[in-house]
């Protein structure tokens, strides 16, 4: 019975007429092939900077990262419940590492996933929009992917134009796609961050919080983790303090 609906299930996938079966190991080695193929693609397009696990991430190095909470995560259930993951703390804590583990994660379970920075973010959508594409690059880049992650939120302020751009990202995936983003800074400081406009800034951390979990990650910096061993770092230099934050959302 379970050897039939394994035919059933590979003769589905295969796109064939349903086979008996003597031909079991065949769709079973077609299916692997072509399983492994697209999860080759999907990486290759989700374009990611390095590829990152979460079994090389060091929790024990960081403070604010649950283990049980990212065990949880990592099952993809927040991409199906179409959620935010938003990911805050200093530079080098791990916020990218864990962006990226999580998105390939998905891309190993052939879920379509894109990563980019903010930065390239909007000057993609600023040339789309000069180039009278804005409408076929937001439904091919913004709302196509199942999981988008945008990194480093906070590390330059954007002007007016720009900010729109973003609140145009935020707004269009809103319960329509999981979104994960890293920032550097706490959410008083957003608007900062989005040309001092208020209104956009509030519009924004509205649709990303709700349905969110946010993670605040305290901490040195890992990449500095062998200078400061070294005596060669103050590290209160590097501590990223805050105010506690509002929990994740579910």
């Amino acid at each position: 019975m379970a050897l039939n609906e394994n035919i059933e299930n590979f003769c589905k996938e295969l796109q064939l007429p349903m086979l008996n079966e003597h031909h079991h190991e065949i769709l079973k080695l077609e299916a692997d092939n072509r399983a492994t193929c697209s999860r080759a693609t999907l990486t290759k397009l989700a374009g990611f900077p390095t590829i990152k696990t979460l079994e090389q991430f060091d929790f024990d190095f960081t403070v604010g990262v649950n283990c049980r909470q990212i065990e949880e995560l990592s099952t993809l259930e927040f991409v199906k419940r179409k959620e935010n993951i938003i990911l805050l703390g200093q530079s080098g804590v791990g916020k990218t590492h864990l962006a990226i583990a999580l998105a390939y994660q998905a891309v190993q379970q052939r879920i379509k996933a894109r990563f980019v920075t903010v930065s390239d973010l909007v000057m993609q959508m600023s040339n789309a929009k000069k180039e009278k594409k804005y409408d076929t690059y937001i439904r091919q880049a913004i709302l196509a992917p199942s999981l988008l992650v945008i990194d480093e939120i906070g590390y330059f302020p954007m002007n007016k134009e720009d900010a729109q751009h973003f609140f145009q990202v935020i707004s269009r995936r809103y319960e329509r796609g999981a979104t994960i983003v890293t920032s550097n800074l706490v959410f008083s400081q957003w608007s900062g961050i989005f040309a001092n406009d208020k209104v956009v800034t509030t519009a924004i951390l509205d649709r990303l919080l709700h349905h969110s979990h946010v993670i605040n990650i305290l901490g040195d910096s890992y990449r500095l983790k062998e200078k400061k061993e070294e005596g060669l770092v103050d590290s209160d230099l590097y501590k990223f303090q805050t105010k506690k934050l509002v929990k994740g959302v579910k």
